[in-house]
């Protein structure tokens, strides 16, 4: 139970950096944060105590195989969104340091206030 309590301990820092802060790196870390808090909770969800692999229960019967194995489709759900968290941190950080080069600026006030 206290490992979903600090999966929800993550997300809240992770949307408190997002709402709170006007860093634009700041917030992409803010993000960052809260999908690994997300990714976190969703291995959680497919863990079983003493539970192994259902690759490894080969042959044993099916209803067996159900209760010894742990969840494999949480692992694969969370194996993927690295993967396009990945390239969607690529793709935020190339924004960023695109506005970086036209308002000299990480700060979301002053941008807003430039506009041009």
């Amino acid at each position: 139970m206290i490992l979903y309590f600090l999966a929800l301990v993550l997300f809240v820092m992770g949307l408190y950096c997002l709402v709170a802060k006007k860093n634009i790196i700041k917030k992409i870390i803010g993000i960052t944060i809260t999908e690994y808090s997300i990714n976190l909770f969703l291995i959680l969800l497919g863990y079983r105590s003493g539970g192994v692999a259902p690759i490894l229960l080969k042959g044993m019967p099916r209803s067996e195989i159900a209760l010894h194995s742990v969840d494999p489709l949480p692992q694969a759900l969370v194996l993927t969104s690295i993967v396009i968290g990945l390239g969607v941190l690529a793709l935020m950080v190339a924004i960023c340091l695109r506005l970086y080069e036209k308002y000299k600026t990480f700060d979301m006030s002053e941008i807003n206030e430039l506009r041009g």
